[in-house]
């Protein structure tokens, strides 16, 4: 019987574990993830911010118990996979909810941890007002602070999918929003320019009853091509500069990085 550890779940790691099931039926199938959810709706993060999504159940497609009853695959969330030893074939985990160490061997090793949320280096960056937008647990403390705090305005660094979703459910929740875009349209390699101003027009203009009038900063020419230099962020002003080709002072009480 081959024993397959599998590092990271969500889209990649719960979808080869499923499919190697099918695959195997007397395999030893273990998932490692170093969140708290091994599967959940990426998709629906923003809008569980906003409250489209009322309940945090609703994020949640698989739950280590669902994922052992269904397919006999031992989930072991909020662990994290600190080394590998490829010649004696195993794995160094730590359980955060233990706080422990402990290795486990493997005869076949998938990793797919996934990516993470760019967060440029700079003075600040490291404020608890600083916030990301990739995981559950991103979108649980993001709803509290909007719900308890009520800030008034937020910086939403980045003009994707995740950027423009979450810039549209923080105006849903009440707040004033600023959406910086480092290249010079929203949603670049997905769209084209004439949609992007499309685009730019419904978020700007009042056309959207849900994206009215989000201030969107995008560059304006293409010698900027660099990440955004934040240059100093403390309580409630953020310093930005060669976002629009010059200084400019953003005032406000949260920003949340959502780079593409």
């Amino acid at each position: 019987m081959s024993k397959i550890v599998i590092v990271g779940g969500v889209a990649g790691g719960a979808t080869a574990a499923a499919r190697l099931r099918r695959l195997d039926e007397k395999a030893e199938i273990i998932v490692i993830e170093r969140t708290g959810f091994v599967s959940y709706a990426n998709c629906g993060l923003p809008y569980y911010v906003g409250g489209v999504i009322k309940d945090d159940c609703d994020l949640t497609l698989q739950s280590p118990q669902s994922f052992l009853s269904r397919f006999n695959v031992d989930v072991r969330v909020s662990s994290e996979v600190t080394a590998i030893d490829r010649e004696k074939k195993t794995v160094t985990v730590f359980s955060f909810d233990e706080g422990r160490e402990y290795v486990e061997s493997y005869d076949t090793l998938i990793l797919s941890p996934g990516a993470k949320a760019m967060i440029p280096d700079t003075p600040g960056v490291h404020s608890e007002r600083v916030l990301t937008l990739r995981t559950v647990e991103d979108a649980l403390k993001m709803r509290r602070l909007v719900e308890e705090e009520k800030p008034e305005r937020a910086v939403v660094v980045g003009g994707g999918f995740i950027g423009l979703e979450t810039a549209e459910n923080l105006m849903e929740a009440g707040v004033k929003v600023t959406l910086l875009q480092r290249s010079e349209q929203l949603l670049r390699g997905e769209v084209g320019i004439d949609l992007h101003r499309l685009i730019l027009e419904i978020v700007c203009g009042g056309e959207s009853p849900r994206l009215a009038f989000v201030d969107v900063r995008t560059a304006q020419h293409d010698a900027y091509a660099g990440i955004y230099h934040l240059l100093c962020l403390s309580q409630a002003r953020l310093h930005i500069s060669h976002v629009t080709a010059r200084y400019d002072y953003s005032p406000c009480h949260l920003r949340i990085t959502a780079y593409p």
